[in-house]
């Protein structure tokens, strides 16, 4: 493997090959007559079989084109094949017809996914239709004109599928695509990141869907388009976020796991590829493919897509329980959007360089990343990679909801899922740092982000500090499951106290700074403060706790909290079935009583597949501000506390 130029994944270019035909084969097993229709078994998705069936050709198809396009000689039959389902989709009177976008939404996602595959290929399948049915294809798609679209990453749907319109002397309307890149101008932040809509809705929306959609929308402009105009702003945007998202990749392959549309899978791959079709400089071409081909393989190497080369609702295998109500059998396929790189000629740089290794697997690293609010910590012994999050939640600052279990943690690794079902779940005893009353947990969505950088410990090393204020409230007529797409926006609200929670993370650690106040306004004391930290999941779980002292084992992962100041009890959460990782899942926490001032309760959290180590200690002076923390390779940084009560 030494002489490869894949020494790290082993991944070539005929191994994505092999993995795209296994995944179209599947699709062709499942077809109507006429191809039109692509039916997955399975619960059908909420918006009905037949929207099922259109999104299993629409999102295959776009597979079959990057196939197509970057493999013109081999792939005719491929070709054809997609051609006669085409035609009967777009036949109003067929048998297979599809729905429109004008009839039902989601169409107006698969319509994209047509076009994008039309443009790509558009010189092998595109040109080779009969006039007849290149006329039913823009009857099809100039449906989007005119239409309504939600203010998120859908405005980008409308636009690739009118500026094809406009590439094939179709009808279009130029304003919409105007007002479409107008609104999607206000989703720029700091750093290259992208929110997926007004809020703060961070995760792999952005990558997948905000830094991809533009990138082939370019190739679809004529030379002297005035839009090109608006192309430095977004390669600049997408050449910073890709330094960021490279870093968010577990040494494993495996993405953070976080953000709704989880069983999308590899789909977390697109931005890499999407990086060296726009010819990014931020990223060696070999580092790409390695972040890429990493993600790709943790995902085929661990049952997905099946032996079948099928591709269920689940992570590693079938777990019907990560998708959202729009998903069903179909849905999965937008993993293909992570298989773009096939589309790229053998020839290409991104194909011929040597892997690179990830950020993680060159050393232990911090990185603070201010648009999402996340302090991010690789280690390099055991290829994990943590989020802490103090700025995310979709949803505003100051307005409070039920929290997104996949959004409103304090922290996401590439190692651990939240607890998404059961009891435990409705409770969110994981990651987090709630005010308990009458044995309820609050929330803590509407909070404000207070302070987020990078500090330089004594030994030169780096460590992350953030802060972040919650109002700690409680809603009635809470949703019977947690949504894992977006906070509950309905109920009655009570509020609690004001929480403030602090972070400095290095390593594997994170020592957690809590001061809980009175606020105006606060209808609810609360009985309890609860701290917790990372939920471990596998076949088997083991749990040991002691006085101020909590860990949890599952598989090669060890979860631990301490109490440093202020703790009063300690013990670990046993779940059965609550994440796709393991069907046992721990999670160590830490509670004290909640006290009648501001003071600080710290807590160490850790997470390691290694051995985790000692914990850090910290030092608090009666008369300063200020804390000293020493890690337990002897490292020591001084942070100034923010003013509470």
């Amino acid at each position: 493997m030494t002489d490869s130029i894949s020494p790290i994944t082993g991944w070539e270019r005929c191994d994505w090959l092999a993995l795209a035909d296994r995944m179209l084969d599947a699709g062709r097993r499942v077809a109507s007559p006429r191809h039109a229709l692509l039916a997955f078994p399975g619960e059908p998705g909420g918006y009905g079989a037949d929207v099922d069936a259109l999104e299993g050709f629409a999102r295959t198809f776009m597979l079959a084109a990057f196939r197509i396009a970057g493999s013109h000689d081999s792939t005719g039959a491929l070709a054809a094949w997609y051609a006669e389902g085409i035609d009967a989709g777009t036949d109003p009177a067929s048998p297979e017809r599809w729905l429109r976008p004008d009839e039902v939404d989601q169409a107006k996602v698969e319509a994209a996914a047509l076009a994008i595959g039309l443009h790509l290929t558009r010189d092998v399948l595109w040109a080779n239709l009969p006039t007849r049915v290149q006329d039913q294809v823009v009857d099809y798609l100039s449906t989007v004109i005119g239409g309504t679209y939600p203010p998120i990453n859908w405005v980008w749907f409308r636009i690739v599928v009118e500026q094809f319109l406009a590439s094939v002397g179709a009808p279009h309307s130029r304003s919409d695509i105007e007002e479409d890149l107008a609104l999607a101008d206000t989703f720029f932040r700091q750093g290259g990141w992208i929110a997926d809509g007004a809020a703060r809705s961070f995760d792999h929306y952005t990558g997948w869907a905000l830094h991809l959609y533009p990138v082939l929308w370019e190739t679809m402009l004529e030379a002297d388009d005035p839009f090109r105009e608006r192309l430095p702003r977004y390669r600049d945007a997408l050449d910073e976020f890709l330094v960021d998202a490279i870093a968010l990749v577990g040494a494993d392959g495996g993405p953070l796991i976080q953000g709704r549309s989880l069983t999308y899978r590899f789909a977390a791959a697109a931005p890499f590829w999407a990086g060296a079709l726009a010819g990014s400089t931020a990223a060696a071409p070999g580092l790409l493919r390695r972040a890429a081909s990493g993600i790709v393989s943790h995902f085929a190497d661990r049952g997905a897509p099946d032996a079948d080369g099928r591709l269920s609702l689940g992570w590693h295998g079938a777990w019907r329980p990560i998708a959202q109500t729009y998903s069903g059998p179909g849905s999965p396929y937008w993993a293909a959007k992570g298989m773009l790189g096939i589309a790229l000629p053998a020839t290409h740089p991104v194909w011929t360089a040597v892997e690179l290794p990830l950020p993680v697997e060159r050393g232990d690293f911090v990185r603070g990343m201010v648009a999402p609010g996340w302090l991010a910590a690789g280690t390099r012994a055991d290829g994990i990679v943590r989020v802490v999050n103090h700025g995310t939640d979709h949803a505003m600052a100051g307005v409070l909801g039920v929290d997104a279990p996949l959004y409103a943690k304090f922290g996401y690794s590439t190692a651990t899922a939240p607890l998404l079902v059961g009891a435990s779940a409705e409770e969110r005893p994981d990651q987090s740092v709630a005010i308990v009353a009458d044995g309820v947990a609050g929330d803590r969505s509407g909070f404000t982000t207070d302070a987020l950088e990078e500090l330089v410990c004594d030994d030169g090393s780096t460590a992350g500090w953030a802060v972040s204020t919650a109002i700690a409230h409680w809603v009635s007529d809470r949703p019977e499951h947690p949504d894992h797409g977006t906070p509950w926006p309905g109920g009655v609200v009570r509020r609690g106290p004001r929480v403030t929670t602090a972070s400095l993370v290095r390593g594997a650690w994170e020592v957690r700074f809590v001061s809980v106040a009175r606020d105006d306004g606060q209808e609810i004391d609360g009985d309890e403060l609860r701290v917790s930290g990372w939920p471990v999941s596998g076949h088997d779980v083991q749990a040991d706790a002691t006085t101020g002292t909590a860990f949890a084992t599952g598989g090669r992962l060890t979860s631990g909290i301490r109490s440093l100041a202020g703790f009063t009890a300690s013990g670990v959460q046993l779940d059965a079935d609550a994440t796709f990782l393991g069907p046992r899942t721990g999670t160590p926490w830490l509670t004290a009583p909640l006290p009648g001032d501001a003071r600080w309760r710290i807590a160490a959290i850790g997470l390691a597949g290694v051995a985790l180590g000692s914990a850090p200690t910290v030092a608090v002076p009666d008369d300063a501000p200020t804390a000293l923390v020493v890690w337990d390779d002897g490292a020591r940084v001084s942070v100034t506390l923010p003013e509470v009560g």
